[in-house]
């Protein structure tokens, strides 16, 4: 009998990873790219989502799920824009000062219970060295918990680091 395991899931954050923010005039003279046009009344920040990191997302072996503050409003701004499903959402408990003395993110051990044993990646702009080390002695399964630059949202490398950690099953 062939047991087919359950794919890792891919928690994605959207502040930082899918909207860059926080560079400075010398990094973006003309300021941030901008990718899709503005409608009225929409976040301005959705104009620096670049549409091509959908396909780029769902070509991953691995289980996309937000894990964003945008919460649900990550499926009806986000996903449209950049071609995906609607995804499940991780929602998130009230904040514990527990999380903030053990120097964790406040989202660490929700992915943990979340995941429920799986292999994850967690793609996020806070990621600290804290959080890798909680996740390793705390996880029975591989996790890949990737800091991605908030100056510069998802890179070439980015995906590159996390396709190499999904084929290194």
């Amino acid at each position: 009998m062939i047991v087919s395991l359950p794919r890792p899931i891919l928690f994605l954050d959207v502040d930082g990873p899918l909207i860059p923010f926080g560079g400075t005039r010398e990094q973006y003279p003309d300021g941030y790219p901008t990718y899709v046009p503005q409608e009225a009344g929409a976040n301005p920040l959705l104009a620096r989502v670049d549409p091509a990191l959908g396909a780029k997302l769902l070509a991953l072996r691995c289980d996309l799920v937000w894990a964003t503050t945008w919460e649900s409003e990550a499926n009806e701004c986000l996903a449209p824009l950049l071609g995906l499903p609607q995804l499940p959402v991780v929602t998130w408990p009230e904040p514990s000062e527990e999380s903030e003395l053990s120097g964790l993110h406040w989202k660490t051990r929700t992915l943990l219970d979340w995941a429920a044993g799986r292999p994850f990646a967690w793609l996020d702009d806070e990621i600290t060295d804290a959080d890798r080390t909680w996740a390793e002695a705390h996880h029975p399964s591989r996790t890949f918990l990737q800091r991605v630059d908030h100056r510069h949202g998802l890179t070439a490398a980015d995906f590159a680091a996390l396709d190499a950690w999904l084929r290194a099953e």
